[in-house]
């Protein structure tokens, strides 16, 4: 049963930055890794590109590799979740935690997202996806050896709190945060994005232990990237250092201040405001 998700919002956004890590509960089933995917639905996207962002996800999950990672593992099974994202207070199950040790636990996953049918949403809130993200681990009924939010998305934070207050708070409890960014340019809202997302989301976006993300450049590289990215986190591997051609290395455990401005897309919307109100 999909547990509610709307309430969880203010448990999330509530979290202070000391929060600690959840303690173990001996009556949850026992995981190689909680794994949160978190998939950007905001209006930025053309309908076609949120069907392939599904379809890719679905293809990642029932492949070959993604199942030979799972079955690899220390305990052998893994507990996924999907939810999609898009402003302060848009979020949404597609697919409630589900445990895949199967291959028709796999299939059955990717085929609730595969024919999921959803609109998209107003605004980027990059830093709420990733509070309520956090809390919606509580009380889920697995013990995973790690807990991972998968994020991905194709524009930078504009609404909510500051992306690096978000997710500075959800490292320090626990959890390690990687990146999909969405680099294609040929949405519908090309004004709210940026050419450095990779980097935004390398120096504002991602953190914790073995954090990394993988840019995609066109949809037609889209569920390779996925499944990459799947079988990394599933099997607790990390990529290539900086300089590889389709991965970065998050950027520490403990965030250091870097060059990227990490409110660019709360300018890019007050800009815009600003050209609209009179």
């Amino acid at each position: 049963m999909i547990r509610a998700f709307c309430c969880l919002a203010f448990v999330g956004l509530a979290a202070p930055a000391t929060a600690q890590v959840t303690p173990y509960d001996p009556a949850a089933i026992e995981v190689d890794v909680e794994l949160l995917l978190l998939v950007d639905v905001s209006r930025s996207m053309s309908p076609q590109e949120l069907a392939i962002q599904r379809r890719g996800y679905a293809e990642a999950l029932a492949s070959d590799q993604v199942f030979t990672a799972i079955q690899g593992g220390l305990v052998g099974n893994v507990a996924v979740a999907y939810v999609e994202w898009a402003g302060a207070y848009s979020q949404r199950v597609v697919q409630d935690w589900t445990i895949i040790r199967s291959r028709e636990d796999a299939l059955a996953f990717a085929e609730a997202i595969h024919f999921s049918v959803g609109e998209g949403m107003r605004r980027t809130s990059i830093s709420s996806a990733l509070s309520v993200g956090a809390a919606y681990f509580q009380d889920n009924g697995y013990n995973g050896l790690r807990r991972v939010i998968d994020v991905s998305g194709d524009g930078p934070n504009n609404a909510g709190v500051p992306v690096q207050q978000a997710r500075d708070e959800v490292i320090a409890q626990g959890f390690t945060i990687n990146g999909l960014p969405l680099m294609t340019r040929d949405g519908l809202g090309n004004i709210w994005t940026i050419d450095d997302l990779d980097l935004y989301y390398r120096d504002c976006v991602i953190g914790g232990p073995g954090a990394f993300l993988v840019p995609v450049h066109d949809w037609s590289e889209f569920a390779a990237a996925v499944r990459r990215k799947l079988v990394l986190e599933i099997a607790g591997l990390t990529v290539p250092p900086p300089g590889a051609p389709d991965a970065h290395m998050g950027p520490r455990v403990i965030p250091v201040q870097s060059a990227t401005d990490c409110m660019i897309g709360e300018k890019i919307w007050q800009r815009y405001r600003e050209g609209w109100e009179p």
